[in-house]
C-alpha cells in the first residue's frame, strides 16, 4: 500500500491571523472563483433570441423552478427558495467534479526537512473535509427552521415539538424534535461519507489496477457527485415543505 495517502482531516498549508488555511479551503475558493466567472460570462451571453444551449439551460432551470413550485404549492415561495436550492446543487456538484481535474491531489509542496519531509497536496476534494458538509448542513437547517417559524408562526411551529394534550402527542413531539436535530448529522455525514469513500476507492483501485479500471470508476463517481448534490438540495426542499405544513394538517 506504499504511495497511498489517506487522511480524514484536511492538510494545513499555513495560517493567516491564527486561522488555519487548509487545502480544502483553497479548493473551495478556486471553485467559487470559477463559478463567479462562469456566471458573468453566461450572464453576458444571454440573448433575446436564444440559441440551442441557452434554450437547454433555461429549460433545465425552468423545470427545477416548476418542481419547487409544485412541491411548495406556492409560486412566491418557489421564487424565494430557488436561488438557495440551485446554489447548493451547483456548488456541491462543482466541488465534486473538480476532484477529478488533473492536479487535484498531485500538485503540492513538501513540508519538513530531509527524511522527515512530507508531501502536502495544494488542492483536495472539498467535501472530504467534514467542515464543509457540516457548514452546508447548518445553513440548510437554519433556513428550514426559520422558514417554518416565519410561514406558519412561532406558536404553531412550536406545537410540532411540544404537545401537552396527550402522552402520545408529547412523545411524538419529542421524537420530532430529535429528528430535526438529527438532520445536521444526516445531511453532513451522508455527503461526506459518500464522497470520501469514493475518493478512497479510486486511490486503492488506482494503486492495484492503474491502467483501465480507475476511468469507469471516476465516471461513476461523477454520477455519484451529481446524485449527492441533487439529494442534498431535494432533502432541503422537502424539509422546507414539512416545516411550512401546519401541524393540524
Amino acid at each position: 500500500m506504499d504511495g497511498i495517502h489517506i487522511s480524514l482531516k484536511p492538510e494545513i498549508l499555513g495560517e493567516i491571523l491564527g486561522i488555519p488555511i487548509t487545502n480544502t479551503l483553497i479548493t473551495s475558493m478556486v471553485v467559487l472563483v470559477i463559478l463567479f466567472v462562469l456566471a458573468v460570462v453566461i450572464g453576458r451571453s444571454v440573448k433575446m433570441v436564444p440559441g440551442k444551449t441557452q434554450v437547454l439551460v433555461e429549460g433545465m432551470f425552468g423545470f427545477a423552478l416548476d418542481y419547487i413550485e409544485e412541491t411548495l404549492e406556492s409560486r412566491k415561495l418557489a421564487l424565494k427558495f430557488f436561488p438557495l436550492l440551485m446554489t447548493l446543487f451547483v456548488f456541491i456538484f462543482a466541488v465534486n467534479v473538480l476532484e477529478f481535474v488533473p492536479g487535484i491531489g498531485s500538485i503540492g509542496l513538501f513540508v519538513g526537512e530531509g527524511a522527515h519531509s512530507e508531501f502536502v497536496p495544494l488542492f483536495r476534494s472539498v467535501n472530504t473535509d467534514i467542515n464543509t458538509p457540516l457548514a452546508l448542513a447548518i445553513i440548510a437547517f437554519l433556513v428550514i427552521e426559520i422558514t417554518g417559524v416565519v410561514v406558519i408562526g412561532f406558536l404553531k411551529y412550536w406545537k410540532k415539538f411540544v404537545n401537552l394534550k396527550s402522552v402520545l402527542g408529547f412523545a411524538i413531539g419529542i421524537i420530532e424534535l430529535f429528528s430535526e436535530i438529527a438532520r445536521l448529522v444526516s445531511f453532513s455525514f451522508r455527503l461526506f461519507g459518500n464522497i470520501f469513500a469514493g475518493e478512497v476507492l479510486i486511490l486503492v483501485v488506482g494503486a492495484f489496477v492503474p491502467l483501465f479500471l480507475p476511468v469507469p470508476l471516476m465516471l461513476f463517481e461523477v454520477f455519484v457527485g451529481f446524485m449527492q448534490a441533487a439529494i442534498f438540495s431535494l432533502l432541503t426542499l422537502f424539509f422546507i415543505k414539512i416545516a411550512i405544513t401546519d401541524v393540524e394538517h
